[in-house]
């Protein structure tokens, strides 16, 4: 039980470079506003404009995976350059079986104006697992709160 909660944990992470701040997908909205490791500029973003719309309990990860482009936080974050990284079931061949294909998890990164063209049923079907929330940080510094 222990092993699955620290497993857990490892998605709730910030780091950043010189163009990007990443964000664990693990991590509830609430959390995140508690965090000081998280930019203050991101934090008034889901404090001013996400939480209204939605609950502190809500993580990341479900808030991208069901978004739809008409809603408020996802205009929000289209204005920020967010994009998704993200792990998905593809068929590879196996070095070691001769010819024989299985099922591995591949990570990628898309726009989210891509991934949220995908419904919840095609991103089930294709086993997605969000991993991070990537935001641009230039986007970041000219958004106004």
């Amino acid at each position: 039980m222990l092993l699955q909660k620290q497993s857990y944990e490892d998605y709730k992470y910030v780091m950043g470079d010189t163009g990007n701040v990443y964000l664990g997908a693990k991590y509830a909205y609430g959390e995140l506003l508690q965090n000081e490791d998280v930019p203050f500029k991101i934090r008034a973003i889901v404090e001013r404009y996400i939480l209204p719309q939605s609950d502190a309990g809500t993580t990341l990860e479900s808030d991208f995976y069901y978004m739809t482009a008409d809603s408020f936080a996802y205009r929000t974050y289209r204005q920020l350059k967010v994009k998704v990284k993200y792990s998905s079931l593809v068929e590879k061949k196996s070095l070691f079986s001769k010819g024989k294909k299985k099922k591995v998890y591949e990570t990628q990164i898309m726009s989210l104006e891509d991934f949220v063209k995908m419904s919840p049923a095609q991103k089930q079907s294709l086993g997605i697992l969000v991993q991070e929330i990537v935001v641009n940080k230039l986007a970041m510094m000219v958004f106004v709160v």
